[in-house]
């Protein structure tokens, strides 16, 4: 993947190389610096990252976002559709999100949706315009649901037993969640995000023949942060 990256960029720069050479021995006049040409700063970035795989949903609108800008900057539409459109595409964006979700994101998506099935009755906490605090310390911990809308929820997981992989399904709106997480398990996260995401507050190395935790995280306007 890094090699991919490298070669992207590089062949950005070749090409953009060969432009200037042409135009200043006067074979050409080519001008990149067109209306509008630095949301190519936003577009071709997030364009990497989805070939890549990485991200997907925040690189989608990385590149909507950009595409968007660049039309504004070209006439083509005006700020002012855009503004009017701008609450349903968040809409029309999380629920893609959330229908599609499963769809991408290989083996990861795919150990989280066999975790989840296993767990059909697991747990929740829902804070709403409220706080929650959890103490898993001296239990066993196998999964759990936190949503947080217009709330706080604080997970401590720091001294509980983690016998197994399990997943936590983390939904901030509005709102933010902390997880506290023990030294003595692996840490994958998959997030959806838009104007939020999620936060590791320290390093997680991977540790060998650890339980791994899964943090399938949802984000709107909203983080989750991992202590």
């Amino acid at each position: 993947m890094k090699n991919f990256k490298n070669i992207t960029y590089g062949l950005i720069l070749v090409v953009l190389g060969v432009i200037f050479g042409l135009n200043a021995l006067g074979y050409t006049n080519i001008d990149i610096f067109f209306d509008g040409w630095w949301t190519l700063i936003i577009i071709i970035p997030c364009l990497v990252g989805l070939l890549r795989g990485k991200d997907v949903w925040a690189n989608l609108a990385g590149i909507s976002i950009g595409s968007v800008a660049l039309l504004i900057c070209q006439d083509i539409i005006t700020f002012e559709s855009v503004r009017k459109l701008i609450f349903p595409a968040i809409l029309v964006y999380i629920g893609l999100s959330l229908i599609f979700k499963d769809a991408f994101g290989g083996k990861t998506a795919k150990r989280i949706k066999e975790l989840n099935g296993k767990s059909p009755s697991q747990k929740g906490t829902y804070a709403t315009f409220s706080s929650q605090n959890l103490n898993f310390a001296g239990q066993d911990f196998s999964g759990i649901d936190l949503t947080a809308a217009f709330g706080s929820v604080n997970c401590d997981l720091g001294f509980a037993n983690i016998p197994f992989d399990c997943v936590i399904n983390a939904y901030a709106t509005f709102g933010g969640i902390d997880i506290i997480l023990p030294q003595n398990v692996n840490v994958v996260v998959r997030s959806s995000s838009i104007f939020g995401g999620v936060t590791k507050k320290r390093p997680f190395p991977p540790i060998q023949n650890a339980p791994t935790v899964f943090i399938n995280a949802t984000c709107l306007f909203g983080g989750v942060d991992l202590k």
